[in-house]
């Protein structure tokens, strides 16, 4: 194929999920010409729909890691976006809650560990400042952490994809990669869908989400040992039926794998149990209503009061993890070609929570690397 066949153009980003458009958004207001390409109808039709659409505060993450780093950078930014742009979101906070004294001791050290990384004004409460807080409550303790909340996804998305449609980028939906090498002057790309491409890019960035890995291997050129093997956890998240009991988030204390079944409140009230994590071998989003079974006897910890037959399934999210099951956590990759060697290439791999609040984090760095 000559290279003739091949439209120059200056970046593209692969992927329209809430980092690819906070990325392609990033780049557009430094002035690039950006083209988003996107092998679904829409934005936003995988991990980044299906999640807790929580803001996180960046508590869990060790100090000095990228998660950390972005998450609270990134939520700072965002609060501040949300008001901007009039995106619907609340600051309702959330409580870390434990039911024994073993759970009780480890609050301590997830504080510590919260404020290495910058999070303010996290709080030890007592049993009875806890059940003030929300009568329904059971538990022997509980952190508070009143800088976490809630966002309507869909709407941040709209706002970054508006933003970058302002500056001028381009998407083109149903358009899935299907060949990539590296050339003299940047990236060739082959996009199919009904308007297939041959593109020439001076930038790509592969911001695909789960399919983040498997695109990075396409690429004719990458060396193979820079592109990590894709694992799957799933979430599993049901639904309360009525409004939530309760104001604020609560969250157990954390588990291997997740921060365990929590419940969350989205912008209309609704309470969302979940996410619990479920290893598989590919990409499913059934939701098994037999995995109820055990969120009523972890739910029923902190909160004695959920009645037999009241959650429901509600849907499934991926976790796109960079390591299998039972290894040490992973922390999100952002590989430029100070990494791999490759000009012109970002590959954004492992962007799982809380990537959706350290989106606009991660597209600072993302355009930082791409103006080198």
């Amino acid at each position: 194929m000559t290279s003739s066949s091949f439209e120059t153009v200056d970046c593209v980003v692969i992927g329209a999920g809430v980092v690819g458009l906070a990325v392609a958004r990033a780049l557009a207001l430094a002035g690039r010409e950006v083209i988003v390409v996107e092998a679904a109808e829409g934005i936003g039709t995988e991990t980044s729909s299906r999640n807790s659409e929580v803001i996180h505060a960046g508590i869990y993450y060790p100090k000095g890691s990228l998660m950390a780093e972005t998450c609270v950078a990134g939520r700072r930014l965002l609060y501040a976006y949300c008001k901007e742009h009039g995106v619907p979101h609340q600051n309702c906070g959330k409580l870390i809650v434990a039911t024994n004294d073993i759970e009780g001791a480890k609050l301590a050290e997830i504080k510590g560990r919260a404020e290495a990384n910058g999070v303010e004004g996290m709080r030890l409460l007592s049993a009875a400042e806890a059940i003030a807080m929300e009568p329904n409550l059971q538990c022997t303790a509980a952190l508070l952490s009143p800088s976490t909340g809630i966002i309507d996804s869909h709407s941040y998305m709209l706002a970054l994809q508006g933003d970058a449609e302002a500056c001028g980028t381009m998407y083109a939906f149903h358009s899935p990669v299907q060949a990539a090498r590296v050339a003299n002057a940047g990236i060739d790309l082959e996009v199919g869908g009904a308007e297939p491409m041959k593109l020439r890019c001076r930038l790509v960035v592969n911001s695909a989400g789960l399919h983040a890995p498997t695109l990075a291997k396409k690429i004719v050129g990458l060396p193979s040992d820079r592109v990590p093997q894709a694992y799957y956890a799933k979430g599993n998240y049901f639904t309360l039926t009525g409004r939530s009991p309760f104001s604020r988030l609560i969250y157990p204390v954390p588990v291997p794998g997740g921060l365990g079944v929590h419940i969350t409140v989205d912008m209309g009230g609704q309470a969302k149990f979940g996410p619990d994590v479920e290893w598989i071998d590919g990409i499913d989003y059934t939701v098994d209503p037999h995995r109820a079974d055990k969120f009523y006897a972890a739910v029923r910890r902190y909160w004695p009061g959920l009645k037999d037959g009241a959650l429901q399934p509600g849907y499934a999210g991926i976790r796109p993890k960079t390591v299998p099951q039972g290894a040490p956590a992973q922390d999100f990759v952002v590989q430029g070609p100070a990494d791999h060697g490759v000009p012109g290439l970002i590959n954004l791999f492992g962007i799982e929570s809380p990537g959706l609040t350290a989106s606009l984090a991660l597209a600072e760095q993302v355009r930082d690397i791409a103006l080198l």
